[in-house]
Parts: structure tokens; sequence; C-alpha cells
């Protein structure tokens, strides 16, 4: 097969400012998820150690419902539920894959999916390759997803969902969760919310945004441990009827290879680390506060602060030209581009972790201030 349709798809996107590539970490993180720090946790590397010495195999060595099933990935899951309070959560390789199971396996033909129009492609992807049909409802706006599901459980009988994201990962901004879920409960809703940006940041215990509607019946969580937790993986937190199902009926589940069982003990340990250390939060808050207050002073943030600020320069050219002014400064900043975002909302995502200090903050905020400054006075 002739490689000219790839030769010229690259050269579009490079034409475009839309090429990308990989590369190694460089410079203070400004762009990781791994938000309290816990990638290079004393306690998480101990765990792991401890668990090769006892035994446990690096690898599943097949599908849980084969020989793959193991005694780490029950313990965790056993710890996930009670943490963060749910009758059963099932233990998936990564937070995309949760998602996209969770939409290809529960829901069914005759379904309607409700989802917030700035929700992740995993869960777009999930609900697109899903038999149930679907509408992109406007960002955050809970008056529209009860329009929506008012109009639509008039004159149909499925089953109704509401797809969210708690915090969202390009802008930062917070669902409005209080009010989604009575929506869910009028209308006798499934609400599924990915927790991804959330866990172990947010919440009164570092449980998410989700924490107090957890006994709810109605409610999928998604928390992912590859953030927040510095792990990996995804545990989706449901009633143990859904687990059941999953187990029984989700293909990605049934025919892939199971978690590392190392890595099950390493979320349980880095679970554990949220509450026995929940100064991290308050020194992450302070971190993101400050950041927030001075970016405030040069351009306006959507909602309250968060550990996600989202710079948006509207030219994909300018962003990558002022990520890479920023990473030559030490700082390692990244461009989003199309199709990430939307159109003409190219931007810098700055990503705040505890692998950056107070001080480190303040010069990133000096020197974006001054590349700002300088840009719109030109």
């Amino acid at each position: 097969m002739s490689g000219d349709r790839y030769s010229k798809a690259l050269a579009s996107l490079n034409k475009q400012h839309r090429l990308r590539s990989l590369r190694a970490p460089a410079g203070l993180d400004f762009a990781s998820n791994d938000y309290l720090g816990l990638g290079h946790h004393p306690a998480i590397k101990q765990s792991i150690v401890d668990a090769l010495d006892s035994g446990v195999s690096v690898g599943a060595g097949a599908s849980r419902l084969l020989r793959g099933n193991h005694d780490a990935h029950e313990a965790l899951e056993s710890f996930a539920a009670q943490f963060f309070g749910s009758e059963a959560a099932l233990y998936m390789s990564t937070g995309y894959f949760a998602n996209f199971a969770i939409f290809t396996t529960l829901t069914q033909r005759g379904d309607k999916i409700f989802y917030d129009a700035l929700s992740h492609a995993s869960t777009r992807e999930g609900i697109y390759a899903s038999k149930a049909d679907h509408e992109a409802i406007a960002h955050n706006d809970a008056e529209a997803f009860e329009q929506a599901l008012k109009a639509w459980t008039k004159t149909n009988s499925g089953q109704a969902w509401i797809a969210v994201e708690s915090l969202y990962s390009m802008d930062g901004d917070r669902a409005p969760l209080q009010e989604l879920s009575q929506i869910a409960d009028r209308y006798d809703a499934m609400l599924v919310v990915d927790e991804a940006h959330a866990t172990g940041v947010h919440g009164p215990t570092g449980r998410g945004f989700s924490e107090n509607l957890a006994h709810n019946n109605n409610l999928i969580a998604v928390h992912t441990c590859g953030k927040a937790l510095g792990c990996q993986g995804a545990l989706i937190c449901s009633t143990q009827q859904i687990k059941d199902y999953l187990i029984n009926k989700c293909r990605p589940f049934i025919f892939s290879t199971g978690p590392s069982p190392l890595m099950a003990v390493a979320v349980k340990t880095a679970l554990g680390i949220i509450d026995s250390e929940p100064q991290r939060r308050s020194d992450l808050a302070l971190l993101y506060q400050t950041a927030h207050d001075r970016l405030n002073q040069t351009t306006k943030l959507a909602g309250p602060p968060s550990q996600i600020l989202p710079v948006i320069v509207g030219d994909d050219a300018r962003a990558l030209k002022f990520a890479e002014i920023l990473q030559a400064q030490g700082f390692d900043v990244r461009a989003i581009r199309p199709p990430t975002v939307a159109e003409g909302t190219a931007r810098l995502r700055l990503s705040l972790t505890l692998n950056v200090t107070l001080k480190d903050v303040v010069s990133l905020m000096d020197a974006l201030e001054t590349l700002l400054q300088d840009a719109y006075a030109q």
C-alpha cells in the first residue's frame, strides 16, 4: 500500500501547526497530571518492592476471567469500594478503557445518552460506538440537560443517561453535579461522572466532587489512577449488579489481559496516602490559588480555581510559540491545539502539581505575564 496518504496527512498537520511528536520530559513540571506528586512517593515504591518479594507477579498473565484474576486486584477493588463509598468497584487498565467500556456495554438500543459537549474523547468515542442514541448538551448547562431529558422521556421508554466530567481536563471548570444528580433522579436517568482530574484532589476528603453522591444507585463514577494517584488504571465505582454485568458482558474487559497486579498494589497504597497525608491537598490548593489569582490579572479564567489553568491564545502557531519560549526558560508548559480543543481556542494548559514549589509557580507567572504583555502590545 502506498504511503502517500500518510505523507500528505502528516504534511497537512505540519502546515496547520498541529503535527505532534513524542519527547522526554524536561524542565519544571507544569504539564503532567501527577497533581499530588505521588509518582515518586517512597511508600508506593516500597509497596511494589514488598509485593515482588512476597511473590506478586509483574503481569496478570491472562484475562481476569481466565487465570489473570489476582488477590491484588480483588484487594484493591474491595478497598476502593469502601474508600469511595460505592457498593462495588472494578479495576480497569486505563481511564480511556473504563469510559469506553461503560458506554459500549451498559447502554442499549432505545436508550439515549445526554453528554456534556466538552466531554473527554474516551467518553465520546464510547458513546459513538454504543447502540444508544446520543445528544451533546451545552457545556455545564444543567437547565439544558433538564430540558433535553424532559422532552425525550415524554415519548421514549428507554433508559436515559447523563455523562459528564466532574472537572474538565482542558478548562479546569467543574460540572454542576448536585443539579445534575437531582435531574437524574427526576427523570430516572443514570449519571456517569468521570472524576479523572478530581480524584485525590477535590471533594471534602479527596474522593472527587461526587463524594456526597456516592451511595446513589444511579451513579457510576470513574476514578482514574494515573493522575493524582500517580499510578495507572481506573476504577469503575458502581453497584454490585453493574460490576457483575460488566464482568459478564464487557468485551474490553473479557478479552484483555488483566492489569498488572503490582499496579493494583500501588493504587491501593496511593488511596491510603490520600487519607494519611491530607496536607498534600492543601499544599496543592495554595499553588493553584496563587497561580489563579495572578493569571486573573492578565487573562480571564472560567469558574473557581483548580489545578488546571487554561491560557487561551486562539491561534495554533501562537500557542506553540509561547510554549517554546516558556520551555526555553525551563518551564515544561505544553500547547494544546485542535482537535483536542475547539477551533480557535488553542491554549497553554498549565497543570499545577506538587512536583514544583510555590517559588517555581511565581516564577512561571512572572514569565507568563511578561510574555502575554509583550504579545498583546504588538
